[in-house]
């Protein structure tokens, strides 16, 4: 069996998942008319390709079945108990044809390892000059019988971009990628903990959410009140070593030249305990209620230490948006990359097709221009409680990228999950404001604008700077089974 160890980078957290590399149990089919020596070359040219994507195959001994293949009923089951003895590896399952395959030997050993696990499907080309009867393939044509089993038996499945490709090819190559990305947003949101520091504001019942409807899709959520944030707060010894490695790791971080060395420091403590909880609590995201009872009752805007968990790769939303933080969290796993969450805030001008998004702000500084973002005082929030009491922000423009949206909600009403997603590019368009902001251009705004409003989703949306949201969409419907609607430049897709 070729296995290589897996190395996880934390216990703590599924964002460990970007850490180590994606695992896929491998399937090679063959069939008893078609050339042998096809599946065993195919077999060693997969392999091959997934070494060099970085991917780690779990596949039977090449001396356990005939030609290191899966035809029989018996290599079926063989093929089966093999993957669920590292089932806890097992990101997906690439099934690959280096001939035409046995399509009920696909679907068996996919039905008989009982894992519930992303699925693609690939087949190799035909080379035109070796038609022969010892060089002929005819995966074009198996391809289409092993998704018919696999649709037969239920099994959801993924297609490669082209019917078929060679696996040494940039075309296969960036299959090998998209699968991977999906693989971590199903395994990743399937066990997700998400924490919820403070009650949700009084006035944003827009960020209501089933804590129930999350638990059954396999997400928990962890509660902490304010009140024991600021108690273990006052129990930190002021010499605190923890605190100091804090406020170094903020001056670092961002500017913080115009911030009293008191706030600073109310910032490093408040990220000492949120880190600690975090840790104790094995969470892959945050969402922390900031308005008001932290500047009211604390001193300090939280954004700093959200921005920097957000830059980190550990997804913090304010405003205490649950779903807000598991769309960020989503984006993280499929992107590799920090998100944010904003407001949908502004009409740019009377361009249909633009927008100016915003937050106080609490952004990952990755994707501003300023490498080195300024901390400030909230120019909403100290306008009600003082200057003084408002330090936190972090100031700066977003950086003219493409990038992907995404919102995930829950319907309570129809008591399922549900999403939209689609993907525009943040401009250079000039704009003079507070905050942390930027103008996005979107093909078909005003369509995707009414169909926010539509349907009730929130004003809040996370974004991150790739292009992964057929991606997202496809991981939402086919393998978690959400409602979805992607936005595109042509047309929308419902799922």
């Amino acid at each position: 069996m070729v296995s290589v160890p897996v190395s996880y980078a934390s216990p703590q957290s599924d964002l460990s998942l970007l850490a180590r590399p994606i695992t896929l149990g491998v399937i090679v089919g063959n069939r008893g008319f078609f050339p042998h020596h096809l599946a065993a070359e195919g077999r060693e040219t997969t392999l091959q390709a997934l070494e060099k994507a970085g991917i780690q195959a779990i596949i039977p001994d090449v001396s356990a079945t005939s030609y290191g293949a899966i035809e029989s009923l018996e290599e079926s089951r063989l093929c089966a108990e093999v993957f669920k003895q590292h089932r806890d590896q097992i990101d997906g399952i690439l099934v690959t044809l280096p001939n035409f395959g046995d399509e009920r030997a696909v679907a068996n050993a996919i039905r008989f390892s009982t894992l519930d696990v992303p699925v693609l499907v690939h087949a190799f080309p035909d080379d035109p000059a070796h038609m022969s009867i010892d060089q002929r393939r005819d995966s074009f044509c198996g391809k289409m019988s092993v998704c018919n089993n696999l649709r037969q038996y239920g099994i959801h499945y993924s297609l490669t971009t082209q019917h078929t490709s060679d696996p040494g090819s940039a075309a296969f190559r960036d299959d090998l990628s998209a699968f991977a990305a999906m693989c971590r947003v199903v395994r990743g949101l399937r066990r997700a903990r998400v924490g919820l520091i403070g009650a949700r504001p009084a006035n944003f019942t827009t960020v209501r959410f089933s804590e129930k409807l999350l638990e059954q899709a396999g997400i928990s959520v962890e509660t902490l009140d304010l009140s024991d944030v600021f108690g273990r707060i006052d129990r930190i010894d002021g010499d605190d070593m923890a605190v100091e490695a804090k406020r170094q790791a903020i001056e670092g971080y961002c500017n913080c030249r115009s911030v009293p060395e008191a706030s600073v420091t109310k910032m490093a403590k408040l990220g000492v305990v949120i880190d600690q909880w975090r840790v104790a609590n094995q969470l892959d995201a945050i969402s922390i209620q900031c308005w008001s009872s932290m500047q009211e009752n604390f001193g300090v805007v939280p954004c700093t230490v959200m921005s920097m968990a957000s830059d980190g790769l550990l997804p913090a939303a304010c405003e205490a948006d649950v779903t807000g933080s598991l769309s960020m969290l989503a984006l993280v796993l499929a992107s590799g990359s920090p998100a944010a969450l904003v407001d949908w805030n502004n009409n740019y001008g009377d361009d249909p097709n633009k927008a100016v998004v915003f937050h106080c702000s609490n952004l990952p500084k990755s994707i501003m221009v300023d490498e080195r973002p300024r901390m400030e005082a909230s120019a909403i929030l100290a306008n009600t409680f003082g200057t003084e009491k408002a330090f936190g922000t972090i100031v700066g423009r977003v950086k003219p990228n493409p990038f992907t949206y995404l919102r995930m909600s829950t319907d309570d009403t129809a008591g399922r999950l549900c999403a939209y997603m689609g993907e525009g590019e943040f401009t250079n368009d000039a704009l003079d404001t507070f905050g942390g902001y930027g103008v996005v251009r979107i093909p078909r705004l005003q369509e995707l604008l009414a169909r926010i409003c539509e349907d009730g989703f929130e004003h809040h949306v996370a974004l991150a700077q790739a292009r992964v949201a057929p991606i997202i969409a496809e991981a939402f419907v086919k393998y978690l089974g959400w409602s979805v609607y992607l936005h595109s430049k042509e047309s929308a897709t419902i799922g």
